[in-house]
């Protein structure tokens, strides 16, 4: 559950939730969210359509292997040793993301696709992300 506690209700909300589970004496995880903006997570998905409708690959492919395995490795690929497997890596979520790390995640992605001619439209430039979102509302089957 994400609370924002600069909101009463929520502050409430939060306590009692903290009091219930500190009653029990559960295991619980706190963490201080610094939040991507909805703007940001709109963005991304609408950059990362736009290469993957240039490049003719699903979203989810170009979401892997593009944006995070090839444009931001540092960020995103982890390697890790498994009991069984031994190293391997994994993938870091996106929604784990700082709103700096989103920024430098969108920016690094946008001069790889720069690098293979696939021109991102700037956030700004409202009128051809609208053509992107449209473009990916007919390709939807295929993406």
């Amino acid at each position: 559950m994400t609370y924002d506690l600069s909101n009463d209700l929520h502050r409430k909300q939060f306590l009692a939730r903290s009091e219930n589970l500190l009653d029990k004496g559960a295991v619980v995880e706190l963490r201080e969210m610094t939040g991507r903006s909805i703007g940001q997570n709109r963005y991304l998905h609408l950059v990362i359509g736009a290469v993957a409708m240039d490049t003719g690959v699903t979203l989810d492919y170009c979401k892997v292997n593009y944006y995070k395995k090839l444009a931001n490795p540092g960020i995103f690929v982890q390697e890790v040793t498994d009991l069984y497997a031994g190293k391997v890596e994994v993938l870091r979520s996106s929604r784990d993301l700082t709103a700096e790390e989103m920024t430098e995640s969108i920016n690094r992605f946008k001069n790889w696709a720069a690098q293979q001619g696939i021109y991102i439209p700037e956030p700004e430039d409202a009128e051809r992300l609208k053509d992107i979102e449209m473009e990916m509302g007919r390709m939807k089957s295929y993406l």
